[in-house]
This record gives structure tokens, sequence and C-alpha cells, in this order.
């Protein structure tokens, strides 16, 4: 069994002020309004990523955020300070790790706890030693770097927690130019390595990179095959269309193209290189409703093999899940919150009306309420 998020507490971040024992199962779909709080929720876990990055990028992550003031709750009574707790379960039981932050001098976050721990099913919970407090980037790292086989183990499952978002598809974006060709063995967040990771692909698993093109040409039907060849150490996406020999790149592709083929390349890559939480933030932009069904496709066969986390604004996606793979997010008092759900909850709406049908009348709730 991969590691799975099995538990997420999380309070006094941004419009987050108290979700506590959230349980993502296998499949979230976040739906709700504009502002309601998805992206805050998926932004909470690229500052973890960036904090989780040797030694430590939590202060960087905060600066380009605006400062503490932006990352706090900023309710009626502004958040000092946030906590968060992840659970992550495996077969051999439970890895834990909990950190509270508080705001300090400078408009920065500094670490008030930090703790983690593992603990066997079989074993009754045990208080574990803290990491300190003051210090400005995780204690966890450390820990890991000194021998730590718990620490390194929780960092390892922490890391493999990503968050992958296509929007940028602009004229400078990553994706459009030229990247290392030696720098494919996994797929950016941005996708700015596609070219690379596809080339990999193509030469080290064939039978995968042949039903990313399959499935590439059930989207984009005008397009044959890639042509990736490597110049002076570098290599820019580039492909041929059926009926001409004229090669394309980067530089000429659509938005909604170059986000079809991240997406297809992502969730069709090998099973064990995926990553044990793969979170998608409005993977539809830019799709035509027929990609869209074969996106969901895709993320409900990846989330036989690993967690899956997608926030959506597409009814057209929505309508291809069932109701208790549904969190609504709706935000009240200037707070968000999080709710699942029941697999029979709507059950008899369902048999009249779509999902989306029963969202656009606000029945499942996540519309905008004045």
């Amino acid at each position: 069994m991969r590691p799975r998020l099995s538990r997420l507490t999380l309070c006094g971040f941004k419009t987050i002020r108290d979700l506590r024992d959230f349980e993502p199962g296998p499949l979230s779909v976040l739906i709700g309004p504009n502002g309601a709080g998805k992206s805050n929720f998926i932004s909470f876990f690229r500052m973890l990523s960036w904090a989780l990055v040797p030694p430590g990028q939590l202060q960087t992550f905060v600066a380009k955020q605006g400062g503490a003031s932006a990352i706090l709750h900023q309710g009626s009574v502004p958040a000092r300070e946030m906590e968060a707790h992840l659970r992550l379960t495996t077969d051999a039981g439970v890895n834990e790790y909990s950190f509270r932050l508080f705001h300090a001098a400078g408009d920065t976050l500094v670490f008030a706890d930090e703790w983690f721990r593992f603990r066997r099913p079989d074993h009754d919970d045990r208080q574990v030693p803290g990491l300190g407090a003051g210090h400005k980037e995780p204690q966890l790292i450390s820990k890991a770097e000194e021998g730590n086989v718990t620490a390194s183990t929780i960092l390892s499952m922490l890391r493999r927690i990503i968050v992958h978002q296509f929007h940028d598809t602009s004229s400078g974006a990553r994706i459009r130019t030229k990247w290392d060709v030696d720098d494919g063995r996994r797929l950016k967040e941005d996708a700015g390595n596609l070219a690379a990771f596809l080339h990999r692909l193509q030469n080290v698993e064939p039978k995968y990179y042949q039903r990313i093109v399959e499935t590439i040409r059930l989207i984009l039907p005008f397009f044959a095959t890639f042509e990736l060849q490597p110049e002076y150490g570098h290599i820019l996406l580039r492909w041929r269309e059926r009926g001409t020999d004229r090669i394309f790149n980067a530089s000429q592709a659509a938005d909604g193209m170059l986000r079809a083929m991240a997406l297809v390349s992502l969730l069709l890559q090998p099973e064990r290189d995926l990553p044990d939480v793969l979170i998608l933030d409005e993977p539809e932009l830019g799709l035509h409703p027929y990609a869209i069904e074969v996106l969901a496709g895709l993320v409900k066969s990846a989330a036989t093999q690993v967690q899956v986390i997608v926030a959506t604004q597409s009814v057209s996606l929505v309508d291809r899940f069932e109701p208790q793979h549904i969190v609504v997010t709706e935000r009240s008092e200037q707070e968000s919150r999080l709710r699942r759900l029941g697999p029979d909850e709507f059950a008899d709406w369902l048999k009249d009306y779509t999902l989306s049908e029963l969202w656009e009348k606000n029945v499942l709730g996540g519309r905008p309420s004045h």
C-alpha cells in the first residue's frame, strides 16, 4: 500500500480558520464558487512543498505570498498563528507530522512547535519530543539528514505530495522553452520539462510513451507524433501533424493543446512514478468537452493507484464522478468550510438530475450566495 494522506487538520491558514480531521479519501473533487477556498486549500500543500526543499524554503514562500499577514487567517479576529497536522497511513502504521507557526517580526513565520512520529496500528499513542521552537525552517529536514530513519521516511512521504497546475502557457512559459534533456525524471509542477520528460519515456518506457501519444490523438485528432530531438544538451517540445511533413514547436501551440499534452503525460506515466498524493488545480482550464471526458477517465484510473485531489469549476468534469468523490467548498463568515457528500445523500435527486444540475441549482451547495 502506498502512503495515503488519511487525515489533515489545518487551522489559521488563509481563509481556512478551522479544518479538523479532514479525510481526503482515495479521490476528492473540490467544487465551489470563486473565493470559497479551494485554491487556499491547495496553497497549503504548495507551502509544505517549498518548506521541505533543503535546507528549507518556507521563508521564501512567505515572502512570495506577500508576508505572513497574507498567509494567516484574516477573519474578524486575525489569527496570530497557524497549525497543521498531517497523518499518512501505510500498511506498516501511521506516520504523523505536526507544526505550529506564529507571526514574528518582519511579517515572517516562525515555528512555535514541530514534531513527528511513527506508530504501529497495535500500539497506543505515545508522547513524542518536540523539535523545539523559534526556528524559521523545518527541523524535520535536519533530523532526516542526521540519519533519523523515521524523520527521513516521513520527509520522503511529504515530498511525494505534489501539486500540478498547468495554467501558465503564456509566451514565456517554461513549457514553451528549451529544457535540459537530462532533467526528465519527474514532470515539473508546471510541466516546464515536458519535452525532456517525454524524451525519457520514449527511450526508457516506450509502452507508456505510446499510450500517451495514442491518448493525445483522441483529444487532438490532427496530432501525429512528437519529434523529440535533443540539440546541444537541450530539447524543445516539437510534434508533427497528420497530412503534413511540417514540424511544429511549442511556441506555435494553443494553450489548451499544451495543457492537454501535459495532463495526459502526467496521468499516463508509469504508475510507480506517480506522486503518492497527486493534486490538480483546475485541470479543465482551456479543454473542450471531449477532452474533459478523457481527463475524468484518466483521473479515476490514477485514483486506483494513488490518492488524487482535484479542484475544479467545471460542471462537465463534476458529472464524471460519484457523489462521494465531491467535496463542497463554501465560504461563510469569512472562513472556508469543506464538506464531503455522502454516497446516498442525494440518491432521490439523482434519479432525475445530474450532479452538475444539482450544483447549478445550489442543492449541493458550492454556489455563490448573496
